[in-house]
């Protein structure tokens, strides 16, 4: 306190033209103000009451071969993510929020230049050793030397110092409210363990960690069991009352989801989330749905929801022409696959922020295109008069019109055809490329796809590889097209730089591998406009137009709902949380499993 009230008075009195206000605050929100006031008691799509005890198992597919979530290789294992408390935590209500976890509140400049942040004198490891200011620091420290490129990048010019034993102070590089924000959700990784390990390499072992649930038991590859910490220090916070109330949790892998879909209704797993609408129309059967000991539940979701595209690799020469790229997209028929295939459970993507006023769903207005006007002779002239909509067919599996507008522009783009193969009249070779499939997935629509591309004398070679494999080709961009997950944004924000930035081109996160100067221009505006509702909406809208029009990624579609199955013993609240599934507030309940066979329970 000696210390910061110097600073305190330089910053009130200085002699500068503008004056430093200090604030300070125990919760804060990206845009407008947080749900919860200052003396909440628990979440409200919690139950406060719910008892703590009972087992849950669940599944993963592939495999694992290291606990260390941030290693730069390897395969971590399931719920890895969640080993650490980090400084503040959300809320599942409401985007873009911070409450504390680790932290107790924290003292900031006006213009978000630094930030102070007191921690919780109770915040302690599993070996009971207290979370220093110096713990922060020094994690802080470790992304910024051992960690991901794009913390590096994104923090350049940022430093963390510990001004007493649970303060710490943070000077940030490039001042903003979100990138003030983004360092709330900073994991506290203890020193003592940290210190002799890389960040960037797999642990073989569990590291020592300080959440809800501790690593108890595992085999490598296999399946690794989560025991509820008896004695953890925050369990009567008011963001964890009513959470994390199993006592265990153990994640079973299996190479292929059809292996583990049957084990699920033998009973070997008691939960299951159903992404294919095909399977959960038709093989969600039997005895034990019959009988009621599974119950099948679907949640409808109005949120923003992740979607998939497939992403062009436009580094690729052949991916290079977005008249190619469009044509590919001719043929994906969406709208027979969704009713052949998939019981017409989905809906197409046309829009990088689905569900939100962020997409560009009508004409531009005139802040967009005061947005755009400088950036004209970079953009395609769509971007201007029209409004983007994936092709459409009758979805009779056969859609003329559209492959023969696929052809036009093929044509155009250079590919003709010579012997029923389209090739390239300067060099003569083949059109022919690679889809790049992680094994285990819904890959149902693969071969009509590749079939429709046939027809307009293109080649699609399809490889199937283990997911440590795919994630190692997606980080080195060894790929010519690979399916992907856009996940969901509630609002435009700085992670976008992650995702298509040109200074993240060497990021997994920009599967397209895409450099350009307008998304970069865009993109920075969006980032000084955090928080500013009124300019992020033409912004985000003048982005979506962008990415759509130039086919960095062929869209494919979303679910609008979410299917899950589980064995009767278990119970939620009421009320779910808008923007997750939150499997973190059921517990185990013991009247239901009674009715199980003995087995089961």
């Amino acid at each position: 306190m000696f210390l910061r009230l110097p600073l305190l008075l330089i910053a009130l009195f200085s002699f500068t033209s503008h004056a430093q206000t200090i604030k300070e605050s125990y919760a804060f929100a990206v845009i407008g103000e947080p749900k919860y006031a200052i003396n909440f008691t628990h979440f409200d799509y919690v139950n406060p009451a719910a008892p703590k005890g009972g087992t849950m198992t669940m599944s993963a597919i592939g495999t694992f071969d290291n606990f260390n979530r941030f290693a730069m290789r390897g395969n971590p294992g399931a719920r890895t993510d969640a080993l650490y408390d980090t400084l503040f935590t959300t809320s599942d209500d409401e985007p873009g929020s911070y409450y504390p976890l680790v932290a107790e509140m924290a003292r900031y400049a006006d213009d978000y230049s630094w930030v102070e942040i007191s921690l919780n004198p109770q915040a302690r490891f599993h070996d009971g050793s207290r979370m220093k200011a110096s713990d922060v620091v020094f994690t802080f420290n470790k992304f910024m030397t051992e960690g991901v490129p794009q913390f590096r990048l994104y923090y350049k010019g940022t430093t963390a110092k510990a001004v007493s034993p649970l303060t710490v102070r943070i000077e940030l590089g490039t001042p903003g409210k979100e990138n003030m924000l983004s360092l709330f959700s900073l994991p506290v990784m203890p020193e003592a363990f940290w210190r002799d390990h890389k960040l960037n390499e797999p642990l073989p072992r569990p590291p020592l960690s300080s959440g809800p649930y501790k690593i108890s038991a595992w085999r490598m590859g296999q399946y690794i069991t989560y025991t509820r910490v008896k004695d953890y220090w925050a369990a009567d916070l008011p963001v964890n009352r009513g959470r994390w109330n199993l006592d265990t949790i153990r994640y079973d892998y299996y190479l292929d989801d059809n292996v583990a879909f049957e084990a699920f209704k033998a009973g070997a797993f008691d939960l299951r989330t159903e992404t294919s609408a095909k399977n959960w129309a038709t093989r969600y059967i039997g005895k034990n749905f019959t009988n009621g000991h599974i119950v099948k539940e679907s949640f409808a979701n109005d949120s923003t929801q992740d979607t998939r595209w497939m992403a062009f690799n436009i580094q690729r020469p052949i991916f290079s022409d977005r008249r190619v790229r469009e044509a590919i997209t001719y043929a994906f028929d969406f709208e027979w696959m969704n009713k052949a295939l998939f019981y017409n459970a989905y809906s197409r993507v046309n829009s990088y922020f689905i569900n939100t006023e962020y997409a560009a769903r009508d004409y531009p207005k005139a802040d967009e295109l005061t947005l755009l006007a400088p950036m004209k002779k970079d953009l395609p002239p769509e971007v201007f008069t029209s409004i983007y909509q994936p092709p459409v067919t009758k979805g009779d599996g056969y859609d003329r019109q559209n492959l023969l507008k696929a052809g036009e522009l093929l044509d155009a783009a250079g590919w003709t055809i010579k012997d029923r193969q389209r090739v390239n009249v300067k060099t003569g070779k083949p059109l022919r490329f690679e889809l790049l499939l992680p094994s285990g997935g819904n890959d149902q629509w693969v071969m009509p796809f590749k079939h429709n591309l046939a027809r307009l004398g293109i080649t699609m070679d399809i490889r199937q590889v283990d997911n440590s494999q795919a994630t190692s080709r997606l980080r080195s961009r060894d790929y010519d097209m690979m399916p992907r997950v856009s996940r969901a944004s509630p609002w435009p924000s700085s992670d976008l730089q992650i995702a298509w930035g040109s200074d993240y081109i060497d990021s997994s996160y920009n599967a397209p591998g895409v450099k350009s100067p307008v998304i970069d221009a865009l993109i920075n505006k969006i980032i000084l406009a955090q928080g500013d509702k009124e300019k992020l909406i033409p912004l985000g809208r003048a982005l979506d137009r962008v990415l759509t029009w130039n086919y960095y990624m062929l869209p494919m579609w979303y679910m609008a709902s979410d299917r899950v199955a589980w064995w009767d013993k278990f119970s939620h609240p009421a009320q779910r949380p808008l923007y997750s599934m939150g499997f973190d507030t059921w517990w185990y309940d013991v009247n239901k499993a009674a009715g199980l066979p003995a087995e089961r329970r």
